[in-house]
């Protein structure tokens, strides 16, 4: 830990704001968990009640195409960091 090495209030100010940012980070990917099951269940429920919906039934798979797209890994190459 940077604060173990550098013993100065901003190596400790720098070493809590790296914490706090992974337990974010761990915050939007349980989120996203969540919103994923929440999905499923979804898709579940309009697979049992497709005759009723009708037409409606392909617009809401179409958005939920959408909302996987968002929750899915961006496409094509990432870029380089750094110089």
């Amino acid at each position: 830990m940077l604060s173990g090495v550098l013993n100065s209030p901003r190596a400790v100010a720098v070493n809590v704001e790296i914490m706090r940012a992974f337990v974010r980070l761990r915050r939007v990917l349980a989120a996203n968990r969540d919103l994923a099951e929440r999905l499923e269940k979804a898709e579940e429920k309009l697979a049992a009640h497709e005759d009723v919906l009708g037409e409606h039934a392909e617009a809401l798979r179409s958005v939920f195409e959408d909302i996987r797209s968002i929750l899915g890994p961006p496409d094509g190459p990432r870029g380089r960091i750094g110089f």
